[in-house]
Parts: structure tokens; C-alpha cells; sequence
């Protein structure tokens, strides 16, 4: 009845607008979905590249890296800290890319050893809780970390004639650590002797032992500073002077890098600093090394075949193992 009332005119008016409310309709039945849909996956895209980025930083953490080169067979351990290194991401080593990752690695690794050291500390000082670690205490810990039975740990004999040799050799290096650092005490260790007997290139007392060392044999007026001629000119017993190729280079090296405040004299604050393992030139020094003995085609720099062509070399270095070649050098 109603369609019948309706004429031309009407059609007219009333056709264009039904078309255009079904229009709206199927845009509105259409786009409000779409847009439901977008924004939890433009958000959850979002929270995934966060969370990725997060893995990334601590997949980089010379921390972590040590737990892993634990597990990683040489060659896979090689490969997975030449892609850290190279930065650049061209596949060959520079120079300055690997003294910057040495240097951050013996960073943190320093840090991590004081940070470590006080815990540890505690944990040994039991048996009494007096403030001081003896030998007895420290043992029965190493025994414990080792695998070794409670039971024999309380009743062993003092030679440990059941032990493996492997494990012998180790408590020997240990009781001979122990004498170096044991200074107040031979039979107990403070806190920080004991930083210096697990860590001695953490240890702030172990750096100014080397800083005498470094002047005992260098100081000849026994003022306790150096000039460049005595850090340069290397004598050997009664007073000849020694010639020696790296003059030069030991030259450069104390206006450098020794004598910071440019007064042509190192006093113990400046042998301090180019004697700590965190100043910059050790890290330096390294890199050059293993690219000097690495570096095959004399490009200046490292490839992937080449790390793993001299793969003791590297496995040995900071580059890898830090705490390794740190506690070889001290």
C-alpha cells in the first residue's frame, strides 16, 4: 500500500537514500572491526620489539656471555663473540672494536669480583663468624663447590691422597694465593685480602704492590716518582745502561699515556692508574697482539677465519675468557 502512494518524485528522493543508509551500514559493519583488529596488533607488535630489544641487551651482557661460553663448543663460542664485536656489522674485526669489547668485559668483570666478593665473604665466614676467613673454612667451601662428601670434607686426610690430581694442583695454587695475600695473618684472610687472594686484579692493595715493584726497580734516585729517562732507559745490575729497541716507544708511552699531568714526572696516583687493569691501554695492547698474530692477508684487520685459524689464541685471551687471563697474569 505504501509503495503504491509513492510516485516518481518520491522514488527518486526516497531510492538514493535507502541506498545510502545500507551503505553506512556496511561501512560501519566493516570498518569497526578493522579497526578493533589493528590496534591490539599495532600494540602487541609494539610490546614485542620491546621485549625483543630487552633480550638483545641482556643476550650482550659480558655476564651472561660467560655462562654461555660454559656450554658453546670453541667454534660456535668464536662465531657468537666475532658477530658481538664487529659492531659495523662488515665481518672483519678492527682494532677498535675489539679493545673497546676487552675493555668492557675487564669492566665488568672487575665490578662483578667486588660485587661477589663481600656475599661470598659471609657465606665462608661461619665456622665461627669472626670476621676473618681461615684456611680451614675457605678448604671445606672449595671442597664443597668440587662434589666432594660432606663426610670426607670433615675427616680428610691433609694430603688428600683419594683426590684427583687436577684437583690437587688447584689446592696447591690455592695455598700459594693464600701466602701472597694473607698480609696481617697466614692462617686468615680479611675481606679484602680475600678479594685479593680470588681476585687479585680487583684488589686495590694487589695494584699498589705493583706500583712498589714498578718503582723498586726503576726509581734510581729514590724519590718515589719517575722521570721519563728512568721509565725509558732500562739498566741492567750495576748501573749499565741496557739499549734497548723499545726506548721509543716507552718514550711516547710515559708523555702519553703515564704522565697525565704533563709534569715530566709519574708519582704513585699516575703509576696507579696506567698499572689498573680498567685503564684503556691494556685493552689496547691486547687487540693489537691477537691482530698482530692473527691478521694473515696484513689488512689491519680480523675475518671470521682468521680468529678461528688461531682459536687457542683467542679462547685464552679477554676477549673470551677474562677471568681466565686475568688470574694467569697475576
Amino acid at each position: 500500500m505504501f509503495f503504491r502512494k509513492l510516485n516518481a518524485r518520491h522514488f527518486s528522493i526516497v531510492i538514493p537514500f535507502l541506498f545510502y543508509v545500507i551503505l553506512l551500514g556496511l561501512v560501519y559493519k566493516y570498518s569497526i572491526p578493522l579497526k578493533s583488529e589493528t590496534k591490539p596488533k599495532n600494540f602487541m607488535s609494539i610490546l614485542e620489539k620491546i621485549r625483543k630489544k630487552k633480550h638483545d641487551i641482556k643476550k650482550d651482557s659480558v655476564i651472561e656471555l660467560q655462562e654461555v661460553s660454559k656450554r658453546l663448543p670453541p667454534v660456535q663460542l668464536l662465531t657468537t663473540v666475532f658477530k658481538k664485536v664487529d659492531v659495523d656489522g662488515n665481518d672483519l674485526l678492527t682494532l677498535t672494536e675489539i679493545s673497546e669489547y676487552i675493555h668492557k668485559r675487564t669492566t665488568l668483570h672487575i665490578e662483578e669480583a667486588m660485587k661477589e666478593n663481600f656475599g661470598l665473604f659471609m657465606s665462608i665466614d661461619k665456622n665461627p663468624r669472626n670476621g676473618v676467613i681461615s684456611w680451614s673454612e675457605y678448604h671445606a667451601y672449595f671442597l664443597l663447590t668440587h662434589g666432594v662428601d660432606e663426610e670426607y670434607i670433615r675427616n680428610h686426610p691433609e694430603k688428600h691422597p683419594g683426590l684427583g690430581r687436577s684437583l690437587k694442583e688447584t689446592i696447591a695454587r690455592d695455598k700459594a694465593s693464600w701466602s701472597e695475600a694473607a698480609k696481617s695473618d697466614p692462617d686468615f684472610l680479611t675481606l679484602d685480602e680475600f678479594l685479593a687472594f680470588r681476585h687479585p686484579e680487583s684488589s686495590h692493595a694487589t695494584l699498589l704492590t705493583l706500583v712498589d715493584d714498578l718503582l723498586d726497580k726503576l726509581d734510581r734516585d729514590g724519590d718515589e716518582m719517575l722521570t721519563e729517562e728512568e721509565f725509558a732507559v732500562l739498566q741492567v745490575s750495576g748501573g749499565e745502561t741496557l739499549v734497548s729497541q723499545g726506548e721509543v716507544r716507552r718514550r711516547a708511552e710515559f708523555r702519553n699515556v703515564i704522565d697525565t699531568d704533563s709534569n715530566s714526572l709519574a708519582d704513585r696516583h699516575e703509576l696507579l692508574n696506567y698499572i689498573d687493569p680498567r685503564n684503556p691501554r691494556h685493552a689496547r695492547e691486547e687487540s693489537e697482539t691477537l691482530v698482530t698474530l692473527a691478521d694473515t692477508d696484513h689488512d689491519g684487520k680480523l675475518s671470521l677465519q682468521e680468529v678461528l685459524a688461531k682459536m687457542d689464541l683467542f679462547l685464552g685471551s679477554k676477549m673470551i675468557d677474562t677471568a681466565r687471563s686475568f688470574h694467569d697474569e697475576f
